[in-house]
């Protein structure tokens, strides 16, 4: 699976109906094929090809039979594209921009960084991908770290061991990182 890497792309897979239809019933609870079709008021094969799409373009993920939105894509996409917008005011010297460029490929971690110090500014970026406030399953934890590395395992203990994730019971919500003002 390709990471999502912007705004455009992320656009781009909502640009047909039935798309769109599809990820409205996720969204709104359905995760079976069935259930999918059912509500976006689409025939099974017209379903199909827009989860084939969607999950060939890294918006959903498919897990024994059951399909779920990665919805932090859509506030990592807004996020890229408001932070793409700033051009020069970026800071080419900030230690913080030349570290993330450094270990990352566009939108994906090249690998997870052996330094701690450097490995706090990774896990602090990620930890942006998870809204302040909100539950996550395991499930929803690995579907957004997947589209930053592989290792979703190493990723989601590293949050959990900084104090970035906390977990319990199943359930994992943003405990820390760094918080945009408006």
């Amino acid at each position: 699976m390709a990471p999502m890497s912007d705004a455009a792309r992320l656009v781009g897979l909502l640009a047909t109906p039935e798309r769109l239809r599809v990820v409205a019933a996720m969204v709104l609870g359905q995760d079976s094929l069935r259930g999918i079709s059912t509500a976006a008021g689409l025939d099974e094969r017209s379903t199909v090809e827009a989860l084939a799409r969607l999950v060939d373009g890294g918006l959903v993920e498919s897990v024994d039979g059951s399909f779920v939105v990665l919805e932090a894509a859509f506030s990592h996409a807004a996020r890229t594209a408001q932070l793409s917008g700033r051009g020069d005011e970026d800071d080419p010297g900030d230690a913080r921009s030349r570290t993330l460029r450094r270990v990352f490929d566009g939108e994906w971690l090249v690998e997870i960084p052996t330094k701690r110090s450097t490995r706090l500014v990774v896990l602090d970026e990620i930890a942006q991908r998870f809204e302040i406030g909100r539950l996550y399953t395991e499930r929803e934890i690995n579907a957004s770290l997947a589209q930053v590395h592989p290792d979703t395992a190493a990723l989601r203990r590293y949050l959990v061991d900084e104090g970035l994730m906390s977990r319990r019971g199943g359930e994992y919500w943003r405990a820390g990182g760094t918080v945009e003002v408006d």
